[in-house]
């Protein structure tokens, strides 16, 4: 038989000496014929599952398209059309600017636009006549070259007062300073009453929008993380939505497990030689809004392929100094004493490379009341004394 760990022997003997003293001081209680009830405990049977071991990394949340919203004209603030951190659809009027000045300017333009029309007409009627006359000798060939360039001139003074009118249509358009992107709006940064400034490099910040759904999710990747993926990916290994992306889960912080599924957007095409890790963009729905940016998140990417594996409840695992253990029931119903090498945790519990087999029982609840060769009273998991075993 396999010697009893030491350390083992100090943590368990004294517990076990102490519920047989208070036993044998019970009332009633009858020591002197050695009755004795093996305690009960939680047992389960091993069995392999198909499982995927992940890898696990922490990551940020990031809105795809962030704006800050600046004004492209100058002048006076006269309305703020939206609640602080309310959703807002692209086009929609989140500032006004006084638009009066704008208004006559753009209604010079448009008369020098008129005047420029009428001045073309009469000059393009000058230069067609004087075609005739000169045909027939009656003017000048230096008149008629005067008057098909008081034509062309003409023609080019209407094309630079449409322009202007242009301009002055954008100038009054953009007194009205819209959301450039669907998403949620943060807090105005200037009120009403403030004069604003629409001067490229000096131009004022009014407000940002953010997107909202999708949500990326940044995480750095380790280099053997990422050999490992990449070797996994070539093999055709990974499991893939429908347009061949890897999945993978997301969890926050006050969440428990991996409850978001999305997949892997991009990877970033150099590996950063600072720090050895590289950069792995994730993609998340965000329907109900529930991610925001800046928001602390643990990403697992895939580390394996779906593969057969003993995996175990955390409850049924010891720590023996350096060494994990289980203890394992025997088939004259006493519990033995098993190291265990362990792997990643896959959903609730823990792979098992080496130290058990396919059948073997564990005992997953009354580890701290037992000890290695001490018969105990086994109560098979989900069976309805399995609640009162663990008590």
């Amino acid at each position: 038989m396999k010697p009893v760990p030491t350390v083992f022997l100090r943590a368990v003997l004294p517990m076990a000496l102490a519920a047989a003293a208070v036993s044998g001081c019970r009332p009633g209680s009858d020591t002197s014929q050695g009755a004795f009830t093996p305690p009960a405990v939680t047992v389960a049977t091993v069995e392999p599952q198909e499982v995927v071991e992940f890898d696990q990394f922490t990551a940020r949340m990031e809105a795809p398209e962030v704006v800050e919203v600046r004004p492209r004209v100058s002048g006076y603030l006269t309305e703020v059309r939206f609640q602080a951190g309310a959703l807002v659809r692209r086009g929609e009027v989140l500032f006004v600017i006084d638009p009066r000045p704008k208004q006559a300017v753009y209604d010079r333009a448009d008369a020098e636009v008129r005047r420029a029309r009428v001045r073309v007409e009469i000059t393009g009627r000058e230069a067609k006549r004087a075609e005739m006359l000169y045909e027939t000798k009656a003017i000048s060939i230096e008149e008629a070259d005067q008057r098909r360039w008081a034509a062309t001139d003409a023609d080019a003074t209407l094309k630079a007062a449409e322009a202007a009118l242009e301009t002055a249509r954008l100038d009054l358009e953009y007194c009205h300073v819209k959301s450039p992107i669907d998403g949620r709006v943060s807090r105005p940064l200037v009120t009403v009453g403030n004069n604003i400034s629409g001067v490229d490099g000096f131009t004022t910040l009014l407000t940002t929008v953010v997107s909202v759904d999708p949500m990326f999710a940044y995480s750095d990747v380790d280099e053997p993380a990422l050999l490992k993926f990449r070797e996994l990916l070539r093999a055709g290994k990974l499991e893939t939505n429908r347009d061949g992306r890897v999945l993978v889960e997301m969890g926050l912080a006050n969440e428990t497990g991996f409850p978001h599924k999305g997949f892997i957007e991009s990877v970033d095409n150099r590996v950063d030689a600072a720090t050895g890790s590289i950069l792995v963009r994730s993609q998340f729905s965000n329907a109900d809004s529930l991610l925001l940016p800046g928001l602390f998140a643990r990403v697992r990417v895939p580390g394996s392929a779906r593969q057969p594996a003993v995996v175990i409840p955390e409850s049924a695992i010891g720590t023996d100094q350096n060494q994990r253990f289980v203890l394992t029931l025997t088939s004259s119903n006493t519990v033995a004493y098993r190291p265990v090498r362990l792997g990643a945790s896959v959903g609730g519990g823990r792979i098992v490379r080496d130290g058990l087999q396919s059948g073997d029982q564990v005992v997953v609840n009354g580890l701290m009341r037992v000890r290695p060769g001490m018969a105990v009273t086994p109560v098979r998991e989900g069976a309805p004394g399995a609640a009162t075993a663990s008590r």
